[in-house]
């Protein structure tokens, strides 16, 4: 089994609504939540920072820790076939905006980025990160 760290962050504006990206891969896609992968040696703080500016173009300072979520993705379900169970272990920070300016990933796997209410996430197709986020964040029950 491969294990990926991620660290992504909860990011709600003024008006209540949330940061979200648009990830596409393959034939596969949904509006997530802004972070990534952690480089080798990197601290998760540092990943989501990083990551939130190449997905967003927003600069965000680190917030609390709201936790942990954990996804295991049986083989069959895998985008790449024939490369065995990969487990998902997600670190998911509060952050907020201190500057840059709304802008989609040029180059990656992140097509979009937009600001959306809570009522418009409930619409959107998105992935079981979003909820689990918003559950952390005290933002759904």
């Amino acid at each position: 089994m491969t294990i990926r760290v991620s660290a992504y962050a909860v990011i709600v504006d003024g008006r209540g609504r949330l940061l979200l990206p648009h990830w596409s891969e393959g034939d596969r896609s949904g509006w997530t939540m802004p972070g990534g992968g952690l480089e080798l040696g990197e601290h998760p703080e540092d990943a989501m920072v990083r990551e939130v500016l190449e997905e967003t173009g927003y600069h965000v300072v680190v917030g609390e820790l709201l936790g942990i979520d954990s996804l295991v993705i049986p083989a069959e379900q895998r985008l790449a076939p024939g490369v065995g169970r990969f487990q998902a272990l997600r670190v998911v920070f509060r952050a907020r905006v201190v500057g840059g300016a709304l802008t989609a990933e040029q180059q990656g796997t992140t097509d979009s980025v937009a600001w959306f209410s809570p009522d418009e996430i409930d619409a959107l197709d998105r992935v079981n990160l979003v909820d689990a986020a918003r559950r952390m964040a005290g933002l759904i029950g």
